[in-house]
């Protein structure tokens, strides 16, 4: 098989990478998608950091702001990085609290690929003089991977 087959079997079911697609109105209409670990041989760590992401209060309908960090070790699959994307991005007009959008975005991953480990930082940005940061891992880190500190500060005016 030659790698440009390989390449089209290996992406074959995305749906979004490569071509425009909308930002979805909703986490429940986003899509995440996920493509075969090219290294499952091989225990690593994957971060992806969102330090823009944006949800809205379920009661005042304010939007509230937060410094995601996802790091996860990936089994046999790995999110595809435009899905995520566009699925954080649902959340602009989402009203929920800061642990359920922390949370629904941890069991969303896990849901979609299974990884061996998976941590999440939710910084949340105050509103009404207080930060809320929301924190979720899936069990004990595997051994043998390195596993960096977030490298988010307690509340100062983050930055």
């Amino acid at each position: 098989m030659s790698n440009k087959q390989a390449d089209e079997t290996i992406y074959k079911n995305l749906t979004q990478l490569g071509s425009h697609t909308p930002l979805p109105n909703s986490p429940d209409e986003a899509k995440l998608e996920r493509v075969e670990n090219p290294k499952s041989d091989m225990p690593y760590l994957v971060r992806f950091t969102a330090p823009e992401f944006t949800s809205i209060c379920p009661l005042t309908g304010a939007p509230d702001f937060a410094h995601l960090v996802i790091d996860y070790v990936p089994d046999k699959y790995i999110v595809e990085s435009k899905s995520l994307k566009l699925f954080l991005g649902s959340f602009r007009n989402h009203g929920a609290f800061h642990e359920e959008c922390t949370l629904e975005i941890a069991l969303r991953i896990i849901k979609c690929i299974t990884p061996t480990w998976l941590r999440i930082g939710g910084y949340w940005y105050p509103r009404g003089g207080i930060p809320i940061d929301v924190f979720y891992q899936s069990g004990e880190p595997p051994k043998g991977v390195w596993i960096p500190d977030q490298g988010v500060n307690p509340y100062k005016g983050r930055g």
